[in-house]
């Protein structure tokens, strides 16, 4: 039922439209820093925690990171309870990075996608509940309204009963208040909307490609830059068309770049062949992905370093881990945690 209430609440709010990207190309070089980061869910306070220990923030919030490129790697959203500070904490480090001479890198995970599409499943009632306004009972009373007698026509037609008090029963469970307001931030012209519509899936620093969750040998013969615009129009020119047939997309599809898990489950020396194929078609000596938890807390290495993990599960609900990783100008890479610092695997 959430899909087509979120289905028929967007209607023409979600035409096609074509967005520029604010970006600076795919394929980056001569980085000093780059310090990656993996899923945060909404976890707000760890996240803060994680930029301060990398040196990314001072106690006051604000950009210390200098030249240092940021790269997140997609799942802000869902499942915690404060996307939308953390939403709003990168669009403000965005723009004190670039005036430092750094950058922000937000890449798109499978639930910015999820969202953007409409996909509503892991979004925690606490979430709604950030969005509600004074007059978010009116507007909630105007859209039920709307809906049910939608619904008791459709019955009517069909010659069937309308029991509205278990449909009243289940809209509240699917549609709690704050729902409106949530779905028009993330509509096409909403602040937050927009905003994810103007990021990538993908990006490339010195030889090291950063993604959410992996590369088939296929997709990544695409190339970066094919593969940002691909998923880009996806989500926007086309998503009338990708919500009719998710599966066969790049955006949404299990193979695609949001949602494979192949580089961190499949057995190392089996899939070495394959994951050949993936960084020669991808122009790139080492793969950095999220997407997938480590298990352990800690930062982990596949592949002789050549794929590296850092979905660590900074949520509480995975423990409240916190680590970052950090490549330095000649390449190698160190895992950072509180108070401590563990040089990984150099890529071969």
């Amino acid at each position: 039922m959430r899909r087509r209430v979120v289905l028929a609440l967007l209607g023409a709010s979600l035409l096609p439209a074509t967005l520029q990207a604010k970006d600076e190309g795919c394929d980056l070089t001569n980085v000093p820093r780059v310090v990656a980061v993996g899923d945060v869910h909404g976890a707000y306070r760890e996240f803060l925690a994680v930029l301060r220990l990398a040196g990314i923030i001072d106690p006051k919030d604000r950009w210390s990171g200098g030249k240092t490129h940021l790269v997140q790697t997609g799942d802000i959203l869902d499942r915690g309870t404060e996307t939308r500070p953390v939403m709003e904490l990168l669009m403000r480090l965005e723009g004190e990075a670039r005036k430092a001479g750094g950058r922000v890198h937000a890449l798109l995970g499978n639930h910015e996608v999820a969202n953007v599409l409409g996909d509503l499943r892991y979004v925690s009632r606490e979430e709604y509940k950030a969005f509600e306004t004074p007059r978010s009972r009116e507007t909630w009373d105007a859209f039920y309204r709307s809906r049910s007698d939608a619904a008791q026509e459709r019955a009517k037609e069909a010659k069937q009963e309308f029991d509205e008090a278990a449909f009243r029963k289940k809209f509240e469970e699917e549609a709690p208040l704050g729902f409106v307001e949530r779905i028009q931030a993330f509509s096409e012209k909403g602040r937050y909307g927009k905003w994810l519509r103007e990021h990538r899936g993908m990006v490339k620093i010195d030889g090291i490609a950063f993604l959410h969750g992996g590369l088939t040998p296929e997709v990544a013969a695409l190339g970066c830059e094919a593969i940002n615009a691909t998923a880009r129009r996806e989500i926007t020119d086309d998503i009338a068309k990708t919500r009719l047939t998710p599966l066969a997309t790049l955006a949404a599809g299990a193979n695609g770049p949001f949602w494979y898990r192949g580089l961190a489950r499949e057995d190392e020396t089996a899939f070495l062949p394959t994951l050949e194929r993936v960084l020669q078609g991808i122009g790139a000596h080492a793969v950095v992905i999220g997407h997938t938890v480590t298990g352990d807390g800690r930062i982990k290495p596949r592949f002789g370093g050549r794929v590296v993990m850092i979905d660590v599960g900074m949520n509480p609900l995975y423990g409240r881990n916190l680590a970052a990783l950090e490549v330095g100008p000649d390449g190698r890479m160190s895992a950072l945690y509180e108070g401590r610092r563990e040089e990984t695997l150099r890529p071969r």
